[in-house]
């Protein structure tokens, strides 16, 4: 058995970046921008109020104050998205709105609310004159052209990971599409003659077909696209035939048939038309995992050959094939939130393997509790949607016991825990 270090940096060695594709900036969310981006314009494009209210010029607002203000005259009023040809003159005003742009002659923005424009409308007085009720110093709440980004100025960098805060910013410049790094094709194969597809009627001794679903899911989760191949008999022939509709995935990934017993062929089949890395890493749930490289003709497709328990199975993806995604996607980081927490559930380490115990975290006291979220074998599924977190004893801690500190990687990382 090798470690959980090892089989994932041997695992990270076969994979690349994938090539750039065109899109649409709101189909780049989640992506992994490919080309540097530089703006075409200035944003703002012309000096803007930051705020409703009056721009003038600041020398005539010098001595006003609540008890004695300022009139000026006011000539005009700009909005949003509007130009105004009238300038501001000493003892002038112009009616701005937030966005709106400066106007020639002005040098600041006075806001309403230090104004008298409230009391005139209460008492229905036109507005033509203008009670300022503070000095203002240039500059006040004026944004200046180019202040956010400069035209020619670099926006977004390469290698950029695309939240919906770098689409608006894409949208704010103008650009419609964008190249980003593809994602990545995985095909994803059950084996067993016990599985039965979704759907159908489930004879007796047979099972849903779950792995393929929440395999899909993860793929789907982290950046991939899926492609279900369906199911594999526990027959050589018609393994090989089924994966040979991966030669065009840019990963395969397999559930069951890695372990010791007479019908686990996916690894017999791998080493006849590929080549086997590893097969078994040491790890509580998920030792038998084999790895390796699928050849047809000039093309290599990687394989990882996941464990049959739906557990196993998607702890296994989560340590291995979510970094393979992420890595092809282009992502540098392929961590996982890790946080220290205080066990509230005492776990045994018979046989030296890391354990990764599933848990509920919550936060209580400013300090994050953990607690497993029940029977913790390999094949209850359920205890996954009960989990936010995979509580990691090392492997050599022979146990945790209530109270002890722990590390638990987050499956799911919100402020509700």
């Amino acid at each position: 058995m090798i470690s959980v270090e090892e089989a994932l940096e041997k695992i990270l060695s076969y994979f690349d970046v994938l090539e750039p594709e065109e899109e649409t900036i709101l189909d780049s969310l989640g992506r992994t921008l490919a080309e540097d981006i530089h703006s075409t314009i200035n944003i703002p494009a012309m000096d803007n109020s930051a705020m409703d209210g009056y721009a003038v010029q600041a020398e005539s607002t010098v001595g006003a104050r609540p008890s004695s203000p300022n009139y000026l005259r006011v000539t005009g009023e700009v909005a949003a998205g509007y130009l105004t040809k009238e300038a501001v003159e000493p003892g002038t005003a112009i009616r701005i709105m937030t966005g709106a742009p400066i106007p020639k002659g002005a040098d600041c923005v006075v806001q309403f609310e230090d104004t008298d424009e409230e009391a005139r409308k209460v008492n229905n007085q036109q507005t033509v004159e203008i009670g300022i009720l503070r000095e203002a110093d240039k500059g006040l709440n004026i944004r200046r052209a180019g202040e956010d980004i400069a035209s020619g100025s670099l926006v977004l960098k390469q290698g950029t990971h695309i939240r919906p805060q770098e689409v608006g910013v894409l949208a704010s410049i103008g650009r419609e599409v964008v190249l980003v790094i593809r994602k990545p094709i995985v095909a994803v194969l059950a084996t067993g003659d016990e599985l039965v597809e979704v759907g159908r009627p489930l004879p007796p001794g047979k099972l849903y077909n779950s792995n393929s679903y929440s395999i899909a899911a993860q793929v789907v989760r982290y950046g991939g696209a899926p492609h279900i191949l369906g199911i594999a008999r526990d027959d050589p022939e018609d393994l090989e035939d089924k994966i040979k509709d991966a030669r065009n995935a840019d990963m395969l990934v397999t559930s069951a048939g890695v372990s010791m017993g007479d019908y686990d062929i996916v690894k017999d089949v791998l080493a006849r038309i590929g080549e086997i890395g590893f097969w078994t890493v040491r790890m509580k749930p998920g030792k038998p995992l084999a790895f390796g490289v699928l050849k047809f003709g000039g093309k290599r497709v990687p394989h990882l050959g996941l464990p049959g328990n739906p557990v196993s199975s998607m702890i296994t993806f989560e340590q291995f094939a979510r970094p393979a995604i992420l890595k092809m996607l282009g992502r540098t980081n392929y961590e996982k939130p890790v946080i220290s927490a205080i066990t509230e559930s005492p776990v045994k380490n018979t046989d030296g393997r890391r354990i990764f115990a599933r848990v509920r975290v919550r936060k209580e006291d400013g300090r994050y509790l953990a607690r497993l979220v029940g029977p913790q074998g390999s094949g209850i599924l359920t205890s996954m949607a009960h989990a936010n977190g995979l509580m990691i004893v090392p492997e050599n801690q022979p146990s945790v016991k209530p109270g002890d500190h722990v590390m638990v990687q987050m499956l799911d990382w919100n402020e509700e825990v």
